[in-house]
C-alpha cells in the first residue's frame, strides 16, 4: 500500500512551482476540444482528473496530442462530436462529471458517465434538476440520484437559474448547457464562487455577461481556438503556504502561481492568522492571473472562517484547519457543510485525524472548533482516498514529534504529481538527495524545480 511516512522538518526557506491549476485544465481542455481548430494548452496539470478529461474528449471524436506531460494540442471539432462507443469514465473527478453532464446534455446523441466508488457516492441533483429544467434527459442510476449518469441527448432552452449555493461547478454545467441551448442561459449565485468559466468564456471567444453576481450566455456560439497557458494551481501551494505561515522565520517564494482573486481567499485567512505576504501579478491579469507569491511565517493565532469566504477557501479548508491546530487561540470554522460531499467526508476525517494527533477539536454539523497550541504527535492516519486530506495530514507531520504516517496515498496524484518530491525537499531541508517519494506518487520528475 502507498504511503508517506513523515516527521519533524527544520525551518522551511523554500522557492518552488507547484503544478498546473486542476479546475482550469478541465475547462481548458473541454473548450478547446469544442472550438473550431487547434489549441495549444500549456500548463496542463498532467494529474489522473484532469487526464479523466483528456481521454473524455477523446471518446467525443476529439484529437488530442500530449507531446509533453504538460503540453496538450487539441484540434476542436467545431461543436461537432461523435457519439461515444463507450461509457466514459470521470475517475475521481466530480468537476468533470458535473461539466461534462452540461457539456452533453444537449448532444444528438446519447452517453453514460462513471466514476470509481467515492465520484458514485457523490451528490448529481445539484447539476441534474436545473438541466432538467432546461430540457435535459439525464437519470442517475445510483441512489439519490448519483452516478452512474445516463443522458439521453435533447434540445435545451436556456433558463434564468437562480442557484441555492455558490458552486462554480453547477454554474459551469449550465453555462457549458446554454453553449447548445436555444436562447439565453443565466445563473446567478447567493455569493461569488470561483471565476475561472467566466474569464475562460470571455479568453474564448463566447462574450459571457457578467453583472455582479450574475452571468449569462447566448446559445449557438462556439469558441475560438486559442493557445492558453494554466497557472500553478494555489490550492496545491495551500499546502506549503500553511507549512510556511506557521512558523515564525520562515520563508516561502512560488513562481507562476494563479492569483484569482476567487481563489485566494487562504491568503486573507493566514494574514489574520499572524503571517505576512507578498504577491505580484507577472501575466494574464484579463485571463487567469498569474504571478509570484511569497510568504512568511510570524506569531501565528487563531481566526473564525465562515460565511462568504467559504466558497473560494472551500479546497482549502482541510490545511487550514491542520493551520488551525499549529496556531494558538482558537480556530472557528462555520458554513461548511458542502465539505460532507467531498471526496469523503472531510469534516469528520479532519477531526478525527487531528484528535489522533493530540489537537482539541470540537465537531460541528457545518464545520469545528479547533483549540490550537497543543503538542501534535506524530500517528497512523488513513487518506479516505482523499487527495486534500493526505496532503493536509503530510503538513500536519512536519510539526509532530515521531513520525506520522498517512496511509493510502495514490490519491495525491490525481491533483498533485509531484508532491512526494517537493515534501523531501523540506524534509531534507532543502533538494532531496533521492526522490524517494516520486514513483510512488505517479510522477517521474521534480515538476517544482
Amino acid at each position: 500500500m502507498e504511503e508517506i511516512n513523515v516527521r519533524r522538518a527544520p525551518l522551511l526557506d523554500l522557492e518552488l512551482r507547484v503544478p498546473g491549476d486542476k479546475s482550469i485544465s478541465h475547462r481548458a481542455v473541454l473548450l478547446s476540444a469544442l472550438a473550431d481548430g487547434v489549441s495549444v494548452i500549456t500548463g496542463f496539470l498532467p494529474g489522473e482528473d484532469c487526464l479523466c478529461s483528456v481521454n473524455a474528449m477523446r471518446a467525443l471524436g476529439v484529437e488530442i496530442e500530449h507531446p509533453e506531460p504538460t503540453t496538450l494540442i487539441v484540434h476542436g471539432c467545431g461543436g461537432k462530436f461523435t457519439a461515444p462507443t463507450h461509457e466514459i469514465d470521470c475517475g475521481n473527478s466530480g468537476t468533470l462529471m458535473r461539466l461534462l453532464t452540461g457539456y452533453l446534455a444537449g448532444q444528438p446523441f446519447s452517453s453514460r458517465l462513471v466514476g470509481d466508488a467515492s465520484l458514485s457516492s457523490r451528490p448529481m441533483n445539484r447539476v441534474i434538476i436545473p438541466l432538467s429544467q432546461m430540457g435535459a434527459k439525464i437519470t442517475g442510476q445510483g441512489e439519490k440520484g448519483t452516478a452512474p449518469l445516463e443522458i439521453e441527448g435533447a434540445a435545451l432552452t436556456g433558463i434564468d437559474y437562480q442557484s441555492p449555493v455558490a458552486s462554480a461547478q453547477i454554474k459551469s454545467a449550465l453555462l457549458l448547457a446554454g453553449l447548445f441551448a436555444r436562447g439565453t442561459t443565466t445563473v446567478t449565485e447567493p455569493v461569488q464562487s470561483r471565476d475561472h468559466s467566466e474569464r475562460m468564456f470571455a479568453y474564448y471567444g463566447l462574450a459571457p455577461q457578467r453583472e455582479e453576481l450574475k452571468v449569462s450566455i447566448a446559445g449557438g456560439v462556439i469558441p475560438e481556438a486559442k493557445n492558453f497557458q494554466v497557472p500553478g494551481d494555489v490550492s496545491s501551494a495551500a499546502f506549503w503556504l500553511v507549512a510556511a505561515a506557521a512558523q515564525p522565520g520562515s520563508h516561502l517564494m512560488i513562481k507562476d502561481v494563479g492569483l484569482n482573486l476567487t481563489r485566494t481567499g487562504i491568503l486573507g485567512v493566514l494574514v489574520r492568522m499572524g503571517a505576512r505576504h507578498r504577491e505580484l501579478i507577472e501575466t494574464g491579469a484579463n485571463v487567469e492571473p498569474m504571478g509570484l507569491l511569497e510568504v512568511w511565517g510570524g506569531d501565528f493565532h487563531g481566526t473564525t472562517i465562515e460565511g462568504k469566504e467559504i466558497p473560494n477557501v472551500i479546497d482549502e479548508l482541510p490545511v487550514l484547519a491542520v493551520a488551525g491546530a499549529l496556531a494558538s487561540g482558537t480556530t472557528i470554522i462555520r458554513d461548511a457543510k458542502e465539505l460532507r460531499v467531498k471526496e469523503a467526508d472531510r469534516i469528520s476525517v479532519v477531526v478525527n485525524h487531528l484528535r489522533a494527533m493530540g489537537a482539541e477539536v470540537e465537531e460541528l454539523e457545518d464545520g469545528m472548533i479547533i483549540q490550537g497550541g497543543r503538542p501534535l504527535h506524530g500517528a497512523v492516519l488513513e487518506s479516505h482516498g482523499d487527495h486534500r486530506i493526505a496532503m493536509a495530514f503530510a503538513i500536519a507531520g512536519l510539526f509532530a514529534e515521531g513520525e506520522t504516517r498517512i496511509l493510502d496515498t495514490a490519491c495525491v496524484a490525481t491533483s498533485y504529481p509531484g508532491f512526494g518530491v517537493t515534501l523531501e525537499r523540506v524534509l531534507q531541508g532543502g533538494e532531496p538527495s533521492t526522490p524517494v517519494f516520486a514513483k510512488v506518487l505517479g510522477y517521474g520528475e521534480d515538476v517544482e524545480s
